[in-house]
């Protein structure tokens, strides 16, 4: 079996066979169903929504999840595996994935009753129905704490849900949206909204420049009477929300491997083959030192996801641990995209080659999933016990 990167450390040799066989189906997947249509989705702000059954089909949504849940029960690590290929072909495909498993299936899997999980479960790993997560707001980002989204309790079986959600990714495609509020006593709780309840509305966001082939969608909710059996039973508090994004995150780790794996793999086979002068422009030191520069830190990341995969599933996993991957990913991916489009000079810019495309994406996801920033002070607190932000 091929190696699909650049593996300077042998690392596909702790990988199982099941694993690899994951890995080597995502990257076909890709290849030959996403890649050819990925341009025209980036240049027109849409999504190729005939891909989705087929990412149910193979079992790239929620794969980690037990198939009872509607996933394929899969290691951590082959999940991490099926999002670096999606974010090789681009973060939009990665992240309409994660947010399908990790932000929508996971906490319904987690949290849910088991009549929500039997009438949602095996649709969203399906891929025949779609669902979104709405903890963002309009003015809390960095500080879910904050958030002035609100339910109030409605006779003894029901809720009156009112507040917006902004950046919120599949939210005009959802035809179910995990959205937290805050309650009379100030605890956060889950509820899950389906389309076209009467005052649950929505409106996508327009004119980005990152993730264009992404929907990305505002939820207002004006009124929404939901039932109790609507609300997540079996969570209270921000622990609901941020144990999503942890699992969120993990993926973003694995993904901007993928990323960073891409825009090198471009740069390489392009400094190999473009002539400058005497020689291919791979010869001269300079780009030897970029590639040199490249290769490493691609390496350091893979390993730092490799263990971190094993650690989660060994149950050994801590969030720290995951906003150190997102964290430094993130820059390695962005820092990789600007080098490799920097190697391919001119050409860089057009969409014959990826790196530009990936440059833009990269930079909302450096700030989605918890900002560099926050990720910064999370670890920073845990290394020192002392917290740098208000609480």
């Amino acid at each position: 079996m091929k190696k699909l990167g650049p593996d300077f450390y042998n690392i596909t040799d702790l990988l199982t066979e099941e694993e690899l066989l994951i890995q080597q189906t995502a990257y076909d997947f890709v290849q030959t169903e996403f890649m050819p249509v990925i341009n025209d989705h980036y240049e027109n702000s849409t999504f190729p929504m005939e891909l989705v059954p087929k990412l149910g089909e193979l079992g790239f949504m929620g794969s980690a999840l037990p198939e009872s849940s509607g996933g394929a029960g899969v290691s951590n690590v082959a999940y991490g595996l099926i999002l670096h290929e999606l974010e090789r072909g681009d973060s939009g495909l990665r992240s309409f994935a994660s947010v399908q498993g990790a932000l929508v299936m996971y906490p319904i899997h987690a949290y849910g009753s088991d009549e929500q999980k039997a009438k949602w479960l095996p649709e969203l790993g399906a891929g025949t129905k779609i669902g979104s997560f709405g903890l963002t707001e309009p003015n809390f980002g960095s500080n879910p704490g904050g958030m002035a989204t609100r339910c109030k309790r409605d006779g003894d079986d029901g809720w009156i849900i009112n507040g917006n959600k902004m950046w919120i990714t599949n939210g005009s495609l959802a035809d179910v949206s995990v959205v937290w509020a805050r309650d009379e006593d100030g605890l956060v709780r889950g509820f899950l909204l389906e389309k076209g309840m009467e005052g649950f509305t929505t409106s996508d966001i327009h004119g980005k420049l990152s993730l264009r082939a992404s929907i990305t969608s505002e939820l207002s909710m004006a009124n929404v009477r939901v039932p109790d059996s609507a609300r997540l039973p079996n969570i209270e508090g921000l622990k609901g929300p941020l144990s999503c994004l942890t699992q969120a995150r993990y993926g973003i780790a694995w993904g901007m491997v993928g990323c960073a794996t891409d825009c090198y793999n471009i740069a390489l086979e392009y400094s190999k083959e473009r002539k400058q002068f005497s020689k291919p422009i791979g010869g001269y030191q300079l780009t030897q030192a970029k590639l040199a520069e490249m290769v490493t830190r691609i390496t350091e990341a893979q390993l730092l996801v490799y263990r971190l995969g094993r650690l989660k599933d060994e149950g050994k996993m801590t969030f720290q641990q995951v906003s150190m991957a997102k964290r430094n990913n993130c820059e390695l991916a962005r820092d990789v995209a600007r080098i490799s489009r920097g190697i391919l000079g001119a050409n860089g810019i057009t969409e014959d080659y990826s790196p530009m495309r990936h440059m833009a994406n990269i930079e909302s996801v450096y700030t989605y999933e918890g900002t560099h920033e926050m990720h910064t002070l999370i670890l920073g607190q845990d290394v020192t016990g002392l917290a740098a932000y208000d609480s």
